[in-house]
């Protein structure tokens, strides 16, 4: 049976299209890539001291921790996952991307990165200035500038600016221009 007519028998029972290569039931997660299926390239796959190597280039061996795994993106295209240790980063992975020419036993690291899972600690939604302050923001303000202001005036402990003397420039040397 071909795809399509399974397709359309989903459609006609109500459930939605289920996308070539996608598993039943799976949506897709913000800044986790969408794997492609398909059987990785052997020697990429064997390859994860390479992939190390390239990820310690830009973090601390104490930071990268045990691999989990390769995934195939495409021909002679593997990416390769290490657990974060780095603090802040709790769920996050590490990873290399590797590749290699055809009939070539040389492997080359391609991105270097880290990544969010499902795990992870996100930062909230962004949410515009304009719509974060409020006007008991303003009067807040407003309130604080009053304190400010009290405790800016002179006291009698420190004399206004217009009572402090001016110091005799005979005490200072002039300096000379050249």
């Amino acid at each position: 049976m071909t795809p399509e007519p399974e397709q359309n028998a989903a459609a006609a029972a109500g459930a939605a299209p289920v996308a070539a290569g996608a598993k039943a039931g799976s949506k897709p997660r913000f800044g986790v890539p969408a794997w492609r299926t398909g059987k990785p390239d052997a020697f990429l796959a064997a390859s994860v001291d390479v992939a190390r190597t390239g990820v310690e280039g830009i973090a601390p061996a104490e930071q990268v921790g045990r691999h989990l795994g390769a995934k195939s993106e495409g021909d002679r295209l593997v990416t390769h996952l290490f657990e974060s240790l780095l603090p802040g980063y709790g769920g996050w992975q590490w990873y290399a991307v590797l590749t290699r020419n055809s009939r070539s036993k040389t492997v080359t690291v391609d991105e270097l990165g880290l990544l969010p899972s499902e795990d992870s600690i996100l930062a909230p939604e962004w949410v515009p200035w304009a719509e974060r302050v409020r006007p008991e923001d303003a009067d807040q303000d407003d309130a604080g500038t009053d304190a400010a202001t009290d405790a800016a005036a002179p006291s009698e402990d420190f004399p206004a600016e217009d009572a402090l003397q001016e110091v005799p420039s005979e005490d200072f040397p002039a300096e000379q221009a050249d």
